[in-house]
């Protein structure tokens, strides 16, 4: 069965974005960029909500470059051949987004669900595939949540207090996770990969 894995930026005080929704606060890390794009390949798909859908497709289409190199969607100014490599992956990965308000996604490799139904997502884990990634959508991970349907929950945990913002999950029961792997960088960021505790 293909694995579904959440990755976000979230604030040492736990907010995924400031309350207008800009991510400008998180610190740039080379090392989880590389290690980002080291891990690409077990992964070839992602579930997305609207806002992030859209959000996406407004930047990781028009990066890519000869260049080698793509621009950090967070820090103005900051290029690397790690974000060119996931501009390569995102344009190229199968897209799903959940949307009751989109008519149509013309992104390359993009499939529109206009409800989202757990059923749905278990059959789609059930696919041939590899893992399946998703970045941001606080609605979609809090459905997915709700549903037990996400198996690990990375965080890049910024060196950064917010003071007030966008929590990523909520309205959710009670879950117990298990620490896969707490990882700091120079940078001051730490990186928690937590898979569901299994119930005794």
């Amino acid at each position: 069965m293909r694995r579904i894995v959440m990755f976000d930026r979230v604030s040492a005080d736990g907010y995924f974005s400031a309350p207008d929704g800009n991510l400008n606060w998180t610190v740039p890390d080379d090392e989880i960029d590389k290690s980002g794009t080291e891990s690409m390949p077990d992964s070839d798909a992602m579930l997305f909500g609207r806002k992030t859908y859209k959000q996406f497709e407004s930047f990781w289409p028009n990066v890519l470059s000869t260049s080698g190199t793509a621009p950090d969607p967070h820090a103005a100014g900051r290029n690397s051949p790690a974000l060119h490599a996931m501009a390569v992956w995102i344009n190229d990965a199968t897209k799903i987004v959940f949307s009751k308000t989109l008519q149509d996604v013309t992104w390359k490799n993009s499939r529109l669900i206009k409800e989202f139904d757990p059923r749905v997502v278990e059959a789609i884990k059930n696919e041939p595939g590899k893992d399946i990634m998703i970045f941001g959508s606080g609605t979609i991970v809090s459905e997915l949540t709700r549903h037990g349907l996400i198996d690990e929950y990375h965080f890049v945990v910024s060196p950064t207090l917010l003071g007030e913002g966008k929590t990523l999950i909520s309205g959710v029961p009670l879950k117990q996770l298990a620490l896969l792997e707490a990882k700091p960088y120079t940078s001051g960021n730490v990186v928690l990969r937590y898979g569901l505790k299994s119930a005794k």
